[in-house]
């Protein structure tokens, strides 16, 4: 049951006031309440979903592999996102093992509150810098090039890379 007064904006309405105040590239999907945003990092374009789950008061924010897994490839992959997200603080990976589909996803519950630009920003930021960080760790598993132990290892090993910004419009 959503605890949104008339007053208060809908989670909906909340995320697309942060996304232009933030000046991130990003544009609201027709008849859906989700903001399709662009995000160029270090290692590769994410494009993320923000899906406003209004009833739920819930935030979800994924951003998406810009490749999916081959098929021969998605065991390993299941294995090294499973290692990786062992040691994640904020949100997780998840992999469609139908089509090897490689997202991140944080999320939030505001049940009882408002959705302020602060609840916002560390799920957006979070999300985009951590799916960022571990691009080369996804690509190198997905191509053989490493097990999913030594792309881990070399995704933590390159943890002190200064952060990247997000697209504007």
């Amino acid at each position: 049951m959503s605890n949104q007064t008339p007053s208060a904006p809908t989670i909906h309405q909340a995320v697309a006031a942060f996304l232009r105040a933030d000046r991130w590239a990003h544009e609201a999907m027709p008849g859906q309440p989700v903001h399709r945003v662009f995000y160029q990092g270090h290692n590769g374009r994410l494009i993320c979903f923000a899906q406003a789950r209004n009833e739920e008061n819930q935030l979800l924010f994924y951003a998406y592999c810009p490749e999916n897994v081959p098929e021969d490839r998605r065991l390993a992959m299941a294995e090294f996102l499973t290692r990786a997200n062992y040691g994640l603080v904020l949100g997780n990976f998840e992999m469609d093992m139908n089509d090897g589909e490689v997202r991140f996803k944080t999320s939030i519950d505001v049940e009882g509150a408002t959705l302020t630009p602060e609840l916002i920003k560390p799920i957006i930021y979070a999300n985009v810098l951590t799916a960022d960080e571990y691009l080369p760790g996804i690509f190198a598993v997905m191509r053989g090039e490493k097990t999913p132990a030594e792309a881990l290892e070399m995704v933590l090993a390159g943890k002190d890379q200064p952060a990247a910004t997000a697209e504007s419009n």
